[in-house]
C-alpha cells in the first residue's frame, strides 16, 4: 500500500505543497536581498547625469533679407530630437536674438560680419527638440541691441528653454538630487570673457562651491576652416582678441568646473581629457540655416553625449554625426565625418589625453599602461 512520506523523510522546498510559513518568509528575505544588490550594482554603473550638447544654433534669420524655414522651423532639430530628450540636460549655442523688428546696432559686411534675426516663436522648437539650455554669451546675441536680447529671454522663458548670457543668472538644475549649474562665457569685454581669465574664473570658481556639478559653455576661439587645430596661446579672429582656450579651460576645471563645452570656430575641433574631465573645444555649426557657410568642415555637425559620475567626472561620452546642407537641419551622416575628425584632431592636438575611441562614436579614457 501507498504511504505518504513524512515531512521528515521528504526533500525540503521553499514551494509546493511542502512550503512552510518560515520558508516563504526566508524566500521573500532572500528576494529583498537579490534586489537590493541588483538595484545597488545597478546604480552603480548608471550615470549620474547625462549631457547631450552641440554647437551654434540659428533656425534662420529675416535680416537682411528672409531665409527662412518653410514650415517656421519645425522641423529643422527633428532628426537629432530623440537624442536630446533622452539626455537629462541638453545644451546649444543660440546665434542671434530672437525679435521681430527693431534697429541693427551694426552693419553688416560681407566676408566680415553678418547679422541674425529670428522670430521669437522659433523658441518653441528650442523646446520641441528637448533642448534645456542654451547660452546668450555670443558675439551675436545683441545684434539687434538692449531689445533684442530682451524679446530673446521673454521668448526663452515662456517656452520653457533657460539661458545664462555673459552677465545676470547661471541656469540652475536639480537632477536626481544633484545641483546642476551651467555658466555661459564669451570673448569681448567683461564679465564673463575668457580674454579677461581672472575675473571670469573667479566667477567660476564661487560657482563651482556651491553646485555638485558646474558645466560652462564657452564661445570663443579663432573662426573657419582654417581654425580646425587647437592653437596653444592666445587667438586672434579679424584682429579681435578670442582668448586662450586651452589655458582658460583648464584653470577652470582646477577651481572645480566638471565639464566645458566649447563654440564659436564654426568647425568641430578636439577633444580632450584634463584631470579627469571633458573639455570639448569646439562643436562647431548645428542648425544654421542659411545664415552661416556649411561648405566641407563647417557642415560638419556633431551631436556630444556625456555622462558624468556624481563628483562631475567624466565616465564616457559619444559622438554622433551629423550633416548640414545649404538651407537645410542637419540629418544623420553615416559617414561619420563628424567623428573621424574629430578623433583624428583629438589625437594630433592632444596626443597625451587619455581618450580612446570606438567605431560607433562612443569614447572612453584609454586604459594606462
Amino acid at each position: 500500500m501507498h504511504t505518504r512520506s513524512s515531512q521528515s523523510d521528504a526533500p525540503r522546498t521553499f514551494f509546493g505543497p511542502h512550503a512552510t510559513l518560515r520558508h516563504l518568509r526566508r524566500l521573500s528575505f532572500l528576494a529583498v536581498q537579490l534586489f537590493v544588490l541588483f538595484a545597488s550594482s545597478a546604480g552603480a554603473d548608471a550615470a549620474a547625469l547625462t549631457v547631450a550638447a552641440v554647437g551654434d544654433v540659428m533656425m534662420g534669420s529675416d535680416f537682411p533679407a528672409p531665409r527662412l524655414p518653410k514650415d517656421q522651423g519645425r522641423s529643422l532639430l527633428a532628426p537629432a530630437a530623440p537624442l536630446f530628450q533622452a539626455a537629462d540636460l541638453a545644451l546649444a549655442n543660440l546665434e542671434g536674438p530672437l525679435f521681430l523688428g527693431g534697429d541693427p546696432t551694426k552693419e553688416p559686411l560681407k566676408g566680415r560680419r553678418y547679422l541674425f534675426r529670428t522670430p521669437p516663436s522659433y523658441a518653441q522648437n528650442l523646446k520641441r527638440a528637448g533642448i534645456s539650455f542654451v547660452s546668450l554669451a555670443n558675439n551675436h546675441a545683441l545684434d539687434f541691441g538692449r531689445d533684442g536680447l530682451r524679446s530673446t529671454k521673454q521668448a526663452l522663458g515662456e517656452a520653457g528653454v533657460a539661458y545664462a548670457g555673459k552677465s545676470g543668472p547661471v541656469a540652475e538644475f536639480e537632477v536626481r538630487g544633484l545641483k546642476v549649474a551651467v555658466l555661459a562665457l564669451g570673448f569681448g569685454a567683461p564679465p564673463r570673457s575668457i580674454v579677461y581669465p581672472e575675473r571670469a574664473l573667479a566667477e567660476v570658481a564661487e560657482i563651482a562651491r556651491r553646485c555638485d556639478i558646474l558645466i560652462l559653455s564657452v564661445h570663443a576661439g579663432a573662426e573657419g576652416r582654417g581654425a580646425l587645430h587647437v592653437a596653444p596661446g592666445p587667438e586672434l579672429f579679424l584682429d579681435e582678441p578670442r582668448g586662450d582656450l586651452v589655458r582658460f579651460a583648464h584653470a577652470a576645471i582646477d577651481r572645480g568646473a566638471a565639464l566645458v563645452i566649447g563654440h564659436g570656430p564654426h568647425v568641430p575641433r578636439a577633444l580632450e581629457l584634463y584631470k579627469g574631465r571633458l573639455i570639448a573645444y569646439s562643436l562647431g555649426n548645428f542648425a544654421t540655416y542659411g545664415g552661416v557657410s556649411v561648405v566641407g568642415e563647417s557642415g560638419y555637425a556633431p551631436l556630444l553625449t556625456v555622462e558624468l559620475a556624481r563628483d562631475g567626472s567624466f565616465e564616457k561620452g559619444r559622438v554622433t554625426s551629423f550633416l548640414q546642407g545649404f538651407q537645410r537641419g542637419p540629418v544623420r551622416d553615416l559617414k561619420q565625418r563628424a567623428l573621424r575628425l574629430m578623433r583624428r584632431l583629438s589625437a594630433e592636438d592632444f596626443p597625451g589625453s587619455p581618450l580612446s575611441f570606438g567605431p560607433d562614436g562612443e569614447f572612453r579614457a584609454a586604459r594606462q599602461p
